[in-house]
């Protein structure tokens, strides 16, 4: 089992840990912990873990929104506080389970026992986009996004069967977010470039990628070149 634990107080962390190396002995694959929301957006972006250990209450941020927006590899959540009031919340955020701090060794077992582990050999995550509608929250699996375009401060996630999807992320955090396979060719454009048939310059030097489905997005003049670059070159660019 691979392990987050986000947790500001070093000594709850440290006791959680403890607690998790007795609990799962030989099985427990990886330890790391964060104490900010920054911290733990930055190792869940670079890692696949199977479980959370979040305590809500980080400097500078509120870590539920870890789950609201979360855009990188599922991964399951137990939250471990003593703000019990912030049950109901979590549970809306489709968390495993709440452990009352202080987080009692039997109490974190049981949470424990609840994880479903992805056995070894299997495919990796799926990446999806936390998408807030009416009351609940939406997964979009990144494998359907076609393109986003950005909308202010917000972004519209746009998918291959036409669907368009909300999003209250700007479109520059999305960019920061989804993988390299996804390429700003406007300030207000992000598409999955594999998906970019060719590119076409019209009167008024205005400049188009158009799709595969026949679709046409505008491409920024200070783009061009480099979006030319990589249609010509994809070689350069792999990884």
């Amino acid at each position: 089992m691979k392990i987050l634990v986000v947790d500001s107080d070093p000594r709850a962390a440290a006791q959680i840990e403890q607690s998790c190396r007795l609990i799962l002995a030989d099985r427990l694959e990886r330890f790391t912990t964060a104490d900010s929301v920054a911290a733990a957006t930055a190792q869940l972006s670079a890692n696949a873990f199977d479980v959370v250990l979040l305590d809500p209450q980080l400097p500078q941020g509120d870590g539920l929104d870890l789950l609201a927006a979360r855009t990188v590899h599922s991964f399951q959540t137990i939250i471990v506080s003593s703000r019990t009031d912030l049950a109901l919340r979590a549970f809306d955020l489709d968390v495993l389970d709440f452990v009352p701090k202080p987080a009692g060794r039997d109490r974190l077992e049981k949470a424990l026992r609840r994880v479903a582990v992805r056995p070894t050999g299997s495919p990796p995550d799926e990446l999806f986009l936390a998408v807030r509608r009416m009351g609940r929250i939406d997964l979009v699996a990144v494998a359907d996004l076609l393109y986003v375009e950005g909308a202010d401060k917000y972004s519209e996630l746009v998918l291959a069967n036409g669907q368009r999807n909300f999003h209250d992320k700007a479109l520059g955090s999305l960019e920061a977010t989804l993988p390299q396979s996804f390429v700003r060719i406007h300030k207000s454009y992000l598409v999955r470039f594999t998906m970019v048939s060719r590119l076409l310059v019209l009167k008024g030097s205005r400049y188009y990628a158009e799709l595969k489905n026949g679709l046409r997005l505008p491409v920024g003049r200070s783009r061009y070149e480099k979006v030319k670059s990589r249609l010509l070159w994809p070689q350069h660019h792999r990884g």
